[in-house]
């Protein structure tokens, strides 16, 4: 592809802010141009940000200096957009869920793979310290063999603080697709693939209010199963427990848990990057927090896109298409057993993505020198 990367973006939102305040940070990237249905929105990004000019979504997808499109659409519109940068023989990178259905996102890979492009997906959190040290710990035998592990993210609801949160309550959206993407993608990362899935879903309201912005007050109806629960078989033979809801109120459970014969682990939140691991060895008096041992120090989203620019030609980037896809199927195979009431079986299958050394950015390791 070419250093560094040139990318140019498809959708200005909330979410944009992250990724533009580590690309100023990431040599591997370099932003050219930005799009969206608000010109207004796109323009703002350009004022504030040397080298990028705003253009049309067409202008961006035809563009020749664009060499990867990172679509931050909403989840209804990932593969249309993907979809359409592929055509244009661009590699793209999308926030999650890859696609809205497993259907929808097998277009995009075989779409990818007959054009010759590359495909990645968030969440990219899972290149951060804090799964990649509990991944080490794991991996150093440090709990023995893993047995099982719980996943767990409780909060009343998105429309409490987000002004605009419709999708959220529709078909792609809820609890398993909205925060799952992060779960499913730290515990395959953790323990590897999954074979087949249980799921139970419910929801208590037919529709929500805003609580805050200029609709504040608003009701917005409930059009998904708002409260899944799924346990997932690893090819390991690894049990793990979902639990996602937008309906209870807070848990102390950590968000995830590991287990295995000769300890358990506490992993940090798999939606930010970094965070303590914990551990509690078999015979021990109490749990040691474990230092930091690998992964992208000080990370934050863009990091992904970064690691695909780095990714050797033919292979399959860490924040890949392939593991995005195979957490999405497990997603929507939990839903279709919690209507069924049967075992689904996952058809895909994914490698792990190789770990991440401990990594400082050279600007970092500067700092640190000069102290």
């Amino acid at each position: 592809m070419g250093k560094p990367l040139k990318v140019g973006i498809v959708g200005c939102g909330a979410i944009i802010a992250q990724y533009l305040a580590n690309f100023r940070r990431l040599d591997q990237i370099q932003l050219v141009a930005v799009a969206d249905l608000d010109p207004a929105r796109a323009q703002a990004v350009a004022d504030d940000y040397d080298g990028v000019r705003a253009v049309t979504v067409e202008e961006l997808l035809s563009a020749k200096d664009v060499d990867l499109v990172l679509n931050l659409t909403i989840p209804a519109a990932h593969a249309e957009v993907a979809l359409k940068a592929i055509a244009a023989g661009k590699s793209v990178y999308g926030e999650k869920p890859l696609a809205a259905t497993t259907e929808e996102a097998r277009r995009v890979l075989e779409a990818a793979r007959e054009a010759g492009v590359v495909v990645g997906c968030a969440p990219d959190t899972v290149l951060g310290t804090g799964i990649q040290t509990a991944r080490k710990a794991i991996d150093d035998g440090l709990i023995g063999a893993p047995i099982s592990a719980s996943a767990t993210m409780v909060t009343p609801g998105h429309e409490r603080w987000h002004p605009n949160p419709d999708f959220y309550y529709q078909p792609g959206g809820g609890p398993l697709l909205d925060m799952g993407p992060y779960y499913v993608t730290a515990l395959v990362t953790l323990l590897g693939p999954v074979v087949s899935v249980m799921g139970a879903a419910s929801h208590t309201r037919n529709e929500r209010t805003i609580g805050s912005g200029p609709r504040q007050g608003e009701k917005v109806p409930v059009n998904i199963d708002s409260h899944v629960t799924g346990v997932l078989v690893h090819a390991s033979g690894a049990l793990s427990t979902l639990f996602m809801s937008f309906d209870a109120v807070k848990s102390k459970s950590p968000n995830i848990e590991i287990h295995g014969e000769r300890g358990s682990l506490v992993v940090p939140d798999p939606n930010h990057f970094d965070g303590d691991v914990q551990l509690f060895s078999l015979g021990a008096e109490d749990w040691e927090t474990l230092p930091v041992s690998a992964g992208y120090v000080d990370s934050g989203r863009g990091f992904g896109i970064a690691d695909l620019a780095a990714t050797p030609q033919g292979k399959e980037p860490r924040a890949g298409g392939a593991l995005a896809y195979h957490a999405l199927e497990v997603m929507e195979s939990v839903l279709e057993s919690a209507h069924k009431g049967t075992a689904v079986a996952i058809q895909s299958t994914v490698e792990r993505p190789d770990s991440v050394e401990l990594t400082v950015l050279a600007e970092q390791a500067d700092a640190l020198r000069s102290k």
